[in-house]
C-alpha cells in the first residue's frame, strides 16, 4: 500500500503550471504530461482549486497558480488532494485479541509512534515548496542538455 498517487500528480500539475505559465495549460495538455486521462486531471485540479492553490478560468482552457510557488508547500498539496484522513497515515488493525498480552497492548503502544512518524513526515513536506521542485526539475533538464 502506498500514499495515493494524487499527491505526486498534484505536485506534477503545479510544477507544470509554473513551467508553462506563458502557455495554455488545459486538462488535456496536463494529462499528456502526466500520461493519464484528462478526467483525472480535472478531478485533482478541482481539489487544488478548493484548497486555494490554483485558479481555473471558466470557459478558457487553462489554469494558473493562485499563490506564488514559493508559498505552496508539499504539505499544502498533500492536504489538498486528501491523501489520507487526518492522523490516519498509518492504520492500526482493529480488534486484536484482548486475551493475548500483545493483542491487549499493541494499539496503545504503536499508535503514538505512528502519530509521531506522521507529524515528522508532514513537517518535512512543509519545508519543501513547489518552487524547490521546479528549480530541481529545471536544473536536471539543464544538466541533460
Amino acid at each position: 500500500m502506498s500514499i495515493s498517487s494524487r499527491f505526486s500528480v498534484g505536485i506534477h500539475i503545479l510544477s507544470l503550471l509554473e513551467i508553462n505559465k506563458g502557455g495554455v495549460s488545459s486538462s488535456e495538455y496536463i494529462a499528456k504530461s502526466v500520461n493519464t486521462n484528462p478526467v483525472v486531471i480535472r478531478k485533482i485540479m478541482g481539489m487544488l482549486k478548493s484548497a486555494g492553490l490554483v485558479n481555473v478560468r471558466p470557459g478558457i482552457a487553462g489554469a494558473e497558480l493562485a499563490r506564488d510557488l514559493s508559498e505552496i508547500t508539499l504539505l499544502d498539496v498533500y492536504k489538498a488532494v486528501n491523501v489520507v484522513p487526518e492522523k490516519e497515515l498509518f492504520g492500526v488493525h482493529d480488534s486484536p485479541n484482548p486475551a493475548c498480552l500483545v493483542g491487549r497492548n499493541i494499539q496503545d503502544t504503536i499508535s503514538p509512534l505512528f502519530s509521531e512518524a506522521q507529524l515528522a513526515m508532514e513537517k518535512s513536506l512543509g519545508n519543501v515548496t513547489i518552487e524547490d521542485v521546479v528549480k530541481d526539475i529545471l536544473k536536471k533538464e539543464n544538466q541533460i542538455k
